[in-house]
């Protein structure tokens, strides 16, 4: 379908086109025409920015009018239409071939390649050579003052001014006195496969009735004039066999109907319609005037200033059901307010309904920096979430910012059509851009928000969030992309030997103004709120503090290790300047049994852990954990607050708390426990409870069933039971883990152990082939190896693991490691060829 329609808004990547009938469609920056096309190909394979390519916004400004094909329409998440449009010429006159050309004719055209005498223009029509003389262009390059020259890929309203060679050669002119008297005639012999919008024709009316005219024009066609096209001074006034110049709005091929347009602005090509005042948008009307009331489409009012407005049917009232048609009766009053403007129509849209006209937000012009917004899950996306806040404002939330720390898998806390409460972080109403955070930490702030470098006084605190944690500081980004750097001397009242290690990606931090320059955007910030108590006092104010601080189930903090105990660790809460003191179990230093005996082996007083979650604040102490797990379910929230939260099928993350003869007690987060049978706890047959599990294992159980009077909850725990679906994305999530810890403590190794021991250690993972030499055989068949690679480790090969190799002590031979115990030092090697041969 072929349409006439004008520019609305110009970005970087596309053109907003407004359509006929309040519609909009979207033209891609790849659709524009082929020599613009390959120069942004050239651009892209060079990777760099060519200086002859202008961008859309040199080329393109609202008010063009412009010809436009549909490419496609596409239904939408939210059940929308969106319109692809495209204005390359090879497709809009794809009917016109070069016999068909005549003098006098409009053609749209892109400038292709500048000539010394002129320019080279693409009207799409294969085997013709279109050529516009410099003198041809004058006048219209000093009127659009957009250079001394025009550029490739700019679109032109063509005069045809001589054909010849049947149409190979065509002459042009784009002078503007020319363009607007053009007149399509039935001396150039247009048919209905090329005929084109924006041609301007007399046509003589053949009929009129309350929703428009019926015309013939070009002696051969017809068409309608639906009634927003009629001229408001005429509209009443029109009568059979009066001739009128029109102007062609849309030729749908398939059904043969041709739309038109007697508005005066269309009649003159090159020209523009009239644009709404930018102050008048968004603005509520008290009284607006009913001028005419069409059942299937909607109402025409008359505005407060004189202009007409259109209220589609769906704004008329709050559903179909509530609508009224005698409310509607020409002269009846309502109160509306102006929500669109339709350049095509010259005609406000606007809406009756009372949630529209008492909303807070309509355009992107309403939303500021730092506003609270409501909106609803439009779509999820790698680079973030798309938040729809009004049918016409929608905002992007990035990866980063779905939670106050990162969601490995949003898709489980959020769902398409959930509604999110947010906070502008940037807004650009100019590129309709809007990013929105979802961390509670800013969205809960009272504090100022820090929106600009001028507001930055020194001595101003704010809340921020790391975008950038390395040697020399912190990097703290606020609102509008203001950014600050907090020096490696002000984190913490205590030296941070490794701020990566204390500090993450999008953690949010409140920070104190220490210096700005604004005019080289530059700003200075420390994490040290408050100067540290005189030393007499500090007894008393770490009483205080300890009154004071609550930290909720959930909060993750960073901590630094005070004492180890045979329980545990006690650690003192950094944020807090070490003066809350609280106590990670040993159970809870990793979800992996063995790795938190070796955790608590390699770990050293002074160690800061970065990232811990509090678990418990009961009793004397408060309880934190770093099961990766355990947090993972809490900050996505699938966790159960209370007893009545359960439901039976429900899968939940949780620890042993005890192993008893008839099955076993499983605690989750927020302190509601349930039990395990003997019959649930595993897939195979349990002869003793102790075989299966330990004291503070992490589990995931799913929940059989509850019994509200006694407050019981039953579980299973068999593995065939409680997978969520994709078993082997958790099994490999998990593995994962556990290296990612292993390689943690090797880390820690390397500092603890003797340096030959620590260097073995930190380097022998499963997988490594190693060169050994044997050293013993034992009655068992298993053998003992040495090398230099395991110097002060004890190397053993079952019997199975010797395989087929014949070797006595003193001879060499290759190994494969297959588990390293660091907390005794010993690593176990298989000889298998099988084995070897997979390396």
């Amino acid at each position: 379908m072929l349409l006439l329609g004008c520019i609305k808004e110009v970005s970087e990547y596309e053109l907003v086109i407004s359509l006929p009938s309040g519609l909009s469609g979207f033209v891609p920056v790849t659709h524009i025409s082929d020599a613009y096309s390959k120069m942004l190909s050239k651009q892209v394979a060079q990777g760099e920015l060519l200086e002859e390519l202008p961008s859309l916004l040199d080329l393109y400004s609202p008010g063009m009018l412009v010809r436009c094909i549909v490419t496609s329409v596409e239904k939408r998440a939210d059940g929308r239409r969106s319109i692809k449009l495209s204005i390359d010429p090879k497709k809009v006159n794809k009917g016109l071939n070069a016999s068909a050309l005549a003098s006098g004719m409009l053609l749209s055209g892109f400038v292709s390649s500048v000539e010394d005498h002129g320019y080279l223009i693409d009207i799409g029509v294969s085997g013709t050579h279109a050529f516009l003389p410099h003198q041809k262009a004058q006048n219209y390059i000093k009127a659009v003052k957009r250079g001394p020259d025009l550029k490739i890929g700019q679109n032109l309203n063509c005069v045809i001014v001589e054909v010849k060679n049947e149409g190979r050669v065509a002459r042009l002119s784009i002078d503007r006195s020319e363009v607007a008297a053009s007149l399509a005639t039935e001396q150039q012999n247009w048919t209905l496969s090329n005929l084109l919008p924006g041609l301007v024709v007399k046509a003589r009316v053949q009929t009129v009735a309350p929703f428009g005219i019926k015309l013939s024009f070009l002696s051969s066609f017809t068409g309608i004039v639906d009634f927003m096209h009629m001229d408001p001074e005429k509209s009443m006034k029109y009568s059979p066999d009066q001739v009128v110049k029109a102007c062609i709005l849309s030729i749908n091929p398939t059904s043969k109907v041709v739309r038109l347009t007697l508005r005066q602005a269309f009649l003159h090509p090159g020209g523009s319609p009239n644009q709404l005042s930018s102050d008048r948008m968004g603005a509520v009307v008290e009284e607006s005037t009913v001028k005419a009331f069409y059942k299937q489409f909607g109402a025409i009012f008359e505005l407060d200033d004189g202009t007409l407005a259109f209220a589609r049917l769906k704004h008329l009232s709050k559903n179909k059901k509530s609508l009224q048609p005698t409310a509607f009766k020409a002269g009846c009053k309502h109160k509306c307010r102006i929500i669109d403007y339709s350049l095509m129509d010259e005609m406000c849209i606007v809406s009756l309904k009372y949630q529209i006209i008492e909303a807070r937000f309509l355009q992107y012009q309403d939303v500021h920096t730092g506003d609270l917004v409501k909106g609803k899950v439009f779509s999820l996306k790698p680079i973030g979430m798309q938040v729809k806040v009004t049918d016409g404002i929608r905002g992007l939330v990035p990866f980063m910012h779905l939670a106050d720390v990162i969601l490995k898998q949003p898709e489980k806390k959020y769902s398409i059509g959930d509604e999110v409460k947010c906070r502008v972080l940037e807004c650009n109403p100019e590129g309709r851009k809007l990013i929105l955070t979802l961390k509670k930490g800013l969205i809960q702030s009272k504090l100022p928000v820090l929106s600009n470098y001028e507001d930055a006084k020194p001595g101003l605190i704010t809340h921020g969030f790391v975008v950038c944690a390395r040697e020399f500081g912190c990097i703290v980004k606020f609102y509008n992309d203001v950014k600050g750097l907090v020096p490696k001397n002000e984190l913490s009242s205590e030296p941070v030997a490794c701020p990566d290690k204390v500090f993450h990606e999008g953690q949010v931090v409140k920070v104190m103004v220490l210096k700005c320059e604004p005019q080289q955007e530059r700003l200075l910030l420390s994490f040290r709120l408050s100067s540290k108590p005189a030393l007499e006092d500090k007894k008393e104010f770490t009483l205080k503090k300890k009154e004071e601080v609550k930290y909720q189930i959930g909060e993750m903090v960073d901590v630094k290790i005070l004492k180890k105990k045979d329980s545990g660790i006690e650690v003192s809460v950094l944020e807090d300047e070490g003066n809350v003191i609280a106590f990670i179990p040993t159970a809870h230093l990793s979800d992996f049994v063995t790795t938190c005996k070796l955790l608590w082996h390699c770990l050293e007083e002074g160690d800061v852990l970065p990232r811990v979650m509090c678990l418990s604040d009961k009793g004397e102490r408060m309880i934190l954990s770093r099961k990766s797990a355990v947090i993972s379910a809490v900050q996505e929230e699938q966790v159960v607050r209370s007893f009545s939260e359960i439901q039976p099928g429900m899968l939940l993350t949780g620890y042993v708390r005890k192993v008893m003869p008839f099955g076993v007690f499983v605690e989750f987060p927020f302190g509601v426990t349930g039990l395990a049978p003997k019959v649930s706890m595993s897939d195979k047959f349990v002869t003793d409870t102790k075989d299966h599990f330990e004291v503070g294992q992490t589990v995931i159980a799913k929940v059989m069933s509850i019994d509200e009077e006694k407050q019981r909850v039953l579980l299973n725990l068999k593995v065939s039971e409680c997978s969520s679906g994709d078993s082997a994305a958790e099994s490999f999530a998990l593995l994962n883990q556990y290296f990612k810890e292993m390689k943690e403590i090797r880390n820690l190794l390397t500092r603890k152990e003797e340096p030959s021991v620590a260097r073995g250690l930190g380097e022998l993972v499963p997988g490594k082939e190693l060169q050994l030499v044997m050293q013993d055989v034992k009655e068992d068949g298993s053998a003992l190896f040495h090398g230099s690679s395991v110097t002060g480790l004890t190397v053993t090969a079952t019997r199975y693991h010797m395989g087929d190799k014949k070797i006595g002590p003193g001879e060499k031979t290759k190994a494969l490691v297959l588990h390293v115990d660091a907390l005794t030092s010993k690593v176990y090697v298989s000889l298998r060829e099988e084995l070897l041969k997979q390396k």
